[in-house]
């Protein structure tokens, strides 16, 4: 296991669901924690969905779209019921409305991603990770790597912007589970 977060140890917030958020600034492997930590759950027979704030964000849209997550997952999957979502898609650099994306009823729902902790979650959160490579160039170029050279000037904006952010939000304040450099560890 990638991350020592037994599912018996984590209590139900989400109805029936064990809700773990991965939070943290773009670029610091929040994405390679959740791929492995999913991973090693359901090697050990745990029912795990994942859900990417990727899949909703946007250059002009970071955190507002958290709405469409609420009524198309969370409330869903709080009641017992499965969710869906619309994912965004990204074509010549612009985004669009794409597939829709079912989410059937897990023990465990990891979302991954910027705001994937903030403040109006918590109450519903098994557990908040935070994942923090703290140093913001090399956290810029990893994300340029990931995305290509066209997206630098949106990243570095995007990178001002969750400052801001977390700067009020404080996810890293209440985390359960901090990774200071999990590139230095995981790749």
């Amino acid at each position: 296991m990638v991350i020592d977060l037994a599912v018996r140890d984590l209590v139900p917030r989400l109805g029936a669901v064990r809700l773990v958020a991965i939070d943290g600034p773009s670029g610091s492997g929040k994405s390679v924690l959740a791929d492995r930590l999913v991973a090693g759950w359901r090697d050990v027979g745990v029912a795990v969905g994942l859900v990417r704030t990727d899949d909703f964000a946007t250059w002009d849209e970071p955190v507002g779209w958290w709405p469409r997550l609420v009524a198309g997952v969370l409330e869903p999957l709080a009641d017992g019921r499965p969710g869906r979502y619309q994912r965004v898609e990204w074509v010549d650099g612009r985004p669009r409305p794409g597939d829709w994306v079912p989410v059937d009823v897990p023990e465990v729902l990891v979302v991954e991603g910027v705001s994937a902790g903030r403040c109006s979650v918590r109450p519903k959160l098994s557990a908040l990770v935070w994942c923090e490579w703290p140093d913001q160039a090399r956290r810029l170029e990893r994300a340029v790597g990931r995305d290509g050279e066209e997206c630098r000037a949106p990243l570095r904006a995007w990178q001002e912007f969750e400052d801001g952010w977390f700067a009020v939000d404080a996810p890293m304040t209440v985390a359960d589970v901090r990774y200071p450099d999990i590139s230095a560890r995981y790749g």
